[in-house]
């Protein structure tokens, strides 16, 4: 992909003590940066993707209007594009990539942000692992924070949530193929059944009793489960998926060597707050959601009225997206 710009870092020291020669943070940016650097809005990228999936809320009198605001959309470890085994060289390549945890990116994205210019952040937003890195942002950044919006996602990962990850890796170490990641072709069956895995999990119960795959151009539920899961997941990287999932089971704010635990790293956030878990979703529930909120002291808990779990945050569904860009506008407006 040619339609992003790169932030080089030499000399990136990860959490775990790992030092990469380069940090290479790809980005992609709209509108402009007030000279006051106070009018940007930090958008995250989640799981398997990349920017370009993050641009669902962006547009001349959508909530994240480029005529208003500067929007810096950056790319999560592991994607591709950012530092991932598939293109960084020796000695941390493939498998030897090392676990850049939620913080680890987050620092880097803040290093990014200050290099641009930009003095405060007037919203950070995402979804998924999206979400896991605007907690990490608000907490870990409560100067630099005003507002935040993690929708579908959490501040940690439950042991629920760590389950099913350990169980998709598992899944791929099966392939013979996969070879501990020192594969000479893609392990694609691995990958495939990886995919066929992962379908109850993020669309679930209520968007399949509805089929809603049939809005998206699936005419029937294995024309999904072929055509949507095994082709998404069959051109994944190996090692990349295997490394966002390691950044995934790594998350937890409460990690933080400058808080206390969990609740603590909550209550340093400062920023005015919407936590928006799907009602149905299976990885990070209302549930979870409703006690983050309650734990932030300008936090609320919003949660989305969908019947498409997890996918609820995805941009997909135009009613959620509509949903989700309401709480924009609101965190926005209450700014100015």
């Amino acid at each position: 992909m040619a339609d992003h710009q790169t932030f080089r870092i030499p000399g990136f020291r990860l959490e775990d003590g790992t030092v990469l020669a380069e940090f290479v943070l790809a980005y992609d940016t709209a509108g402009t940066l007030h000279p006051d650097g106070r009018n940007a809005v930090v958008y995250c990228s989640h799981f398997g993707s990349t920017h370009e999936q993050c641009k669902f809320l962006l547009g001349p009198g959508e909530p994240l209007d480029p005529s208003h605001h500067f929007v810096l959309f950056t790319n999560l470890s592991g994607n591709g594009l950012t530092s991932s085994p598939s293109n960084t060289p020796p000695p941390h390549d493939g498998p030897r990539f090392p676990t850049v945890t939620i913080r680890d990116n987050v620092r880097a994205q803040r290093m990014l942000a200050e290099h641009l210019g930009v003095r405060s952040v007037a919203l950070v937003l995402g979804h998924s692992m999206g979400a896991l890195q605007a907690f990490e942002w608000a907490s870990g950044n409560p100067d630099m924070v005003r507002a935040a919006l993690p929708f579908c996602g959490a501040a940690r990962v439950s042991e629920h949530n760590s389950a099913f990850l350990q169980a998709m890796q598992a899944i791929l170490r099966l392939d013979p193929a996969y070879s501990g990641g020192d594969y000479i072709t893609q392990p694609v069956e691995g990958l495939k059944t990886v995919g066929r895995a992962w379908a109850p999990w993020a669309p679930t119960h209520g968007f399949y009793r509805d089929q809603a795959y049939r809005t998206l151009g699936f005419p029937t539920f294995q024309a999904f489960l072929t055509d949507y899961w095994e082709t998404t997941f069959g051109n994944f990287d190996a090692n990349n998926l295997m490394s966002q999932i390691a950044t995934w089971l790594e998350a937890d704010i409460g990690s933080n060597p400058d808080h206390a635990d969990f609740d603590a790293a909550l209550a340093a956030i400062r920023a005015r707050t919407i936590v928006m878990p799907s009602a149905t979703d299976a990885y990070f529930p209302q549930e979870d959601g409703t006690f983050e909120a309650s734990h932030i002291p300008d936090g609320t808990c919003r949660p989305i009225p969908s019947t498409w779990g997890h996918w609820a945050g995805s941009g997909r569904n135009p009613t959620d997206a509509a949903f989700i860009g309401e709480a924009v506008r609101d965190l926005l407006s209450a700014d100015s």
